[in-house]
């Protein structure tokens, strides 16, 4: 019985030893039979420690919105720092336009009557003054015109006439007072009509004492200019409503019509100058002047119709040719980067902002425009700060 008790309480002794041993290891975060989650949390940190210490052994790293460019790995040395300094600059302006010949330099002839065409006095090309003959034509209604005009001219002398003999008789006692006055209403009368009727041959370019009863109209041009348009054709019948059969322009020069956005009226003015260039003809240059800028907004494409007069001397300006206009706005500082150094993300711009030799952030710009590979900032940069021009792109890579 006594050899039993000693073994059991060996038994018991060796269990409490293993006991204490465990709680030992549980406590100094070694494996045991406890609980290890100090020994996990402390494993935990030490792995932790290599994560960072590999990140910042990597080329570049994201710290919170600051990447780190560690050296001596290639990188800095390819990037381009450049630092921001405000220039004078004229802002461009360019938009499309189309030559057409000035309102009062453009002419088309048309019959004022019906009738059939007897003559031809120009051909294409040629130049004409102002009461140039362009065509002759035979017209009933201009013959009726040419009578109306002898007949009112008769009317009124025979009124005159009469009027003299009422005055005279009345001045010698035989006439009477409501004589002189009707002869007077009657010579206003008639005075009245030949004055209309001369007016009306004037609007035909016709001289009242040059004219012969039944000769033919002679269809004269309204201005100076180059016959540009002549589809006259002899024995042609013309109606009254018919179109023109000749054009007439002066297109030593033009006007260039185009529509100026409605962001960009303020920068252009009356009497500024303008760079004209040909759409089919590149390397060709022109100059001219803004000649009118219209007042009226067209809802449609937010834009006001601007006009510029150009000097054409050399009839190089063709009415119906495609051209360029840029307009220069007053000169302003502004700050212009490289196009290079513009990033996009979603919908917004920015730049890589150097803080330090090797730190560099993000910082949001707002573009004016471009100009030729150059970028106009409106907004995000000022004097001295330092930016990526070229490959920042190598950059984005930072985790």
């Amino acid at each position: 019985m006594s050899i039993i008790r000693i073994r059991m309480d060996k038994t018991i002794f060796i269990i409490i030893m293993l006991f204490v041993v465990a709680c030992h290891n549980s406590e100094n975060g070694q494996p045991g039979t406890g609980d290890n989650t100090f020994g996990r949390q402390k494993q935990h940190q030490i792995r932790a420690r290599g994560q960072h210490k590999n990140i910042e052994n990597s080329a570049i790293f994201l710290k919170g919105d600051t990447v780190f460019v560690n050296g001596g790995n290639g990188i800095l040395q390819k990037l381009q720092i450049e630092t921001m300094t405000p220039v004078s600059y004229k802002k461009k302006i360019t938009i499309s336009g189309v030559v057409r010949a000035i309102p009062n330099n453009y002419a088309e002839v048309a019959s004022p009557f019906a009738g059939r065409i007897t003559k031809s006095f120009v051909r294409l090309g040629q130049h004409v003054n102002i009461d140039s003959p362009i065509f002759e034509i035979s017209s009933p209604s201009f013959f009726e015109a040419g009578k109306a005009y002898y007949q009112s001219k008769q009317e009124m002398q025979l009124a005159e006439k009469n009027l003299k003999r009422q005055k005279d008789l009345f001045a010698n006692g035989v006439g009477i007072q409501k004589d002189v006055e009707e002869a007077e209403v009657t010579y206003e009368l008639t005075k009245r009509d030949f004055e209309n009727s001369i007016a009306s041959l004037n609007v035909y370019h016709v001289k009242p004492d040059e004219l012969v009863l039944g000769q033919p109209l002679i269809v004269r041009s309204p201005i100076q200019g180059e016959i540009v348009d002549n589809k006259i054709v002899l024995g042609q019948y013309l109606k009254e409503d018919a179109e023109p059969v000749a054009i007439v322009a002066e297109l030593s020069k033009v006007w260039v019509a185009a529509q100026l956005k409605e962001k960009d009226i303020k920068s252009v003015h009356q009497s500024d100058e303008v760079e004209i260039s040909l759409t089919g003809i590149p390397g060709s240059h022109f100059k001219g002047k803004v000649y009118h800028i219209s007042e009226i907004l067209d809802d449609e494409t937010r834009s006001v119709q601007v006009f510029i007069e150009c000097d054409n001397k050399d009839r190089n300006l063709k009415p119906g040719m495609y051209v360029t206009a840029q307009f220069s706005d007053s000169s302003d500082f502004s700050i212009l980067i490289p196009i290079s150094s513009v990033l996009q993300m979603d919908d917004s711009c920015f730049v890589f902002l150097q803080l330090s030799r090797n730190k560099f952030v993000r910082r949001p710009v707002i573009i004016a425009g471009t100009d030729n590979n150059m970028v106009i900032i409106k907004s995000g940069l000022k004097a001295g700060d330092k930016i990526i021009s070229k490959d920042g792109t190598l950059l984005l890579e930072a985790r």
